[in-house]
């Protein structure tokens, strides 16, 4: 039987009874999960029984099996319920599923043909980005990275892009753990130099790596966001395309900016129906 997860849990119509509680305790642990992942704060307790309509009681149970499992996080002084590493994990899994990867590296591939640039699909993975699938330029001067691989956050393209669409406190709290290191340069490894550009990267809504992770070598990133009809939806994901800048500068990846974007729609159409 199909249940829409953002329904209510009391009051359930005699159809719904028949759910067998088991299945409804694995319905409330994803009703938690998809209302963490679209919360733009931690949510309290407080807060998630009043949304998914679950007495407190009940959802302190569901809360702490999901915590020691590693699908909930709790975050100091009451600040409330985030998603854990076992969700992220999950969530990553099934983006690197293989009929789910086909889709996606068409869409890269289509997108190379017309910019002749190497582009990739990267994912927030942690405090790192994953290279989840990536289509290679047919030029010979070009960066190896391959699927699978970690960068870090602060100094790429992807990784300022993830960053930027962080809340204040996210944000803050993420910085806080990272070793800024300076790859290049141009790496900004100063805190408030690089939440300056962030800020300015949020207000436009893309990520740039201007030679900061590699001599040479720059990079554009726009979002992959789900899908929501009240606004700007979550970004679950980015598209980036890097050159190297003896055969494109900085300002002709922006120029693609577009291109790139259109991209992501498709991408964010793929990956939800999946």
């Amino acid at each position: 039987m199909k249940q829409n997860l953002t329904m209510p849990f009391q009051n359930r119509t005699a159809a719904e009874d028949e759910v067998p509680e088991e299945d409804a305790r694995s319905l409330r642990v994803l009703a938690v999960l998809s209302t963490l992942a679209r919360a733009q704060h931690p949510q309290t307790l407080s807060q998630l029984s009043q949304r998914l309509h679950v007495p407190k009681a009940t959802l302190m149970r569901l809360l702490a099996a999901m915590e020691r499992s590693g699908f909930v996080v709790r975050m100091p002084a009451e600040r409330g319920y985030v998603p854990g590493p076992a969700a992220a994990a999950l969530s990553l899994q099934t983006l690197r599923s293989p009929p789910l990867l086909r889709e996606c590296r068409g869409i890269l591939s289509r997108l190379v043909a017309r910019l002749g640039e190497t582009c990739n699909l990267t994912a927030l993975d942690g405090d790192r980005v994953l290279y989840v699938e990536r289509v290679e330029t047919h030029e010979p001067l070009r960066l190896q990275l391959s699927p699978g691989i970690h960068v870090p956050l602060h100094c790429t393209a992807s990784g300022k892009l993830f960053l930027s669409a962080m809340n204040r406190l996210e944000r803050q709290q993420t910085l806080g753990r990272l070793d800024l290191a300076a790859h290049t340069p141009r790496t900004l490894s100063e805190p408030p130099a690089l939440n300056a550009e962030l800020d300015r990267l949020a207000a436009r809504g893309i990520g740039v790596d201007h030679e900061e992770f590699v001599r040479g070598m720059c990079a554009v990133a726009v979002p992959v966001r789900e899908p929501d009809s009240t606004g700007p939806g979550r970004v679950v994901a980015a598209i980036a395309c890097h050159a190297p800048t003896a055969r494109a500068s900085l300002e002709a990846l922006l120029r693609a900016v577009p291109t790139l974007q259109g991209a992501a729609r498709e991408m964010a159409a793929v990956l939800c129906a999946h």
